[in-house]
């Protein structure tokens, strides 16, 4: 009786999806950064008059 072994995942493929899902994080935090950032710009900043 033959023994059947389960095939291991290949480590490109878990290095592409661990690589995607940390551009797409990355992505993300930016985003989510720049619309914090662009908040506090907004209400801290004063208006300047001439």
């Amino acid at each position: 009786m033959k023994c059947k072994r389960k095939r291991k995942p290949d480590v490109l493929w878990i290095l592409t999806i661990l690589f995607g899902l940390g551009v797409v994080s990355t992505g993300y935090t930016q985003s989510l950064m720049a619309e914090h950032v662009d908040y506090h710009a907004s209400v801290s900043t004063p208006y300047r008059t001439r």
